[in-house]
């Protein structure tokens, strides 16, 4: 039986090892995959946007035929930010500014469509027109509550993949760190209102 002991061992520890990083593995995929939904969220809360904001256009449109180069405006970011597409599987800081400049970039041209609606009180009391300003303003915090939910998937990921020891067998299983969300440039200033 002593003969046997150290290949028992050997076995033994192999065997708590392989469960082990096993574990490190299956954890990281299922955060991965939490990651890719919370992605797919925050996907679906921009398609809604920009679907919106076509019906927002054609409804604006009759009213304001001289805000042309606004809804122009409004439908070249829209084509641009949709254009930006991002890797769920391998998502980086860049691919994230980029999206989020092009995102930007529909909100600032909506708002000078919103803005230039002021002039139009026929348009302003249209049913339509104010189910979809509703609509619009619920699909901004939609999209706010996915990118805090992506945020809130990145987080358990990047904390499993970054600490000792699972972050030596991270890398060897191809697993790298996911990028946040973050606010756009400027953002921190207040915004002026003038009347």
């Amino acid at each position: 039986m002593r003969k046997f002991l150290p290949w028992i061992i050997v076995i033994a520890v192999l065997g708590i090892l392989y469960f082990w990083v096993k574990g490190i593995n299956n954890t990281a995929v299922t955060l991965n995959q939490n990651i890719e939904e919370a992605w797919g969220n925050v996907q679906t809360s921009y398609q809604r946007r920009n679907d919106l904001i076509g019906n927002l256009v054609n409804t604006v449109k009759g009213y304001a035929e001289h805000e042309k180069s606004t809804l122009t405006a409004v439908i070249e970011a829209r084509a641009k930010a949709t254009a930006v597409t991002v890797d769920p599987t391998n998502i980086t800081p860049e691919q994230l500014a980029a999206f989020n400049t092009a995102q930007s970039g529909v909100s600032s041209s909506l708002s000078r469509l919103l803005v230039s609606v002021e002039q139009y009180p026929n348009l302003k009391a249209d049913q339509s027109f104010l189910k979809l300003q509703d609509e619009l303003a619920s699909t901004e915090n939609q999209i706010l509550t996915a990118r805090t939910r992506f945020n809130e998937a990145v987080k358990p990921y990047n904390n499993h993949i970054g600490t000792f020891p699972n972050s030596l067998f991270a890398g060897m299983f191809g697993f790298q760190k996911k990028a946040y969300f973050e606010a756009v440039a400027g953002a921190e200033k207040p915004v002026e209102v003038k009347f």
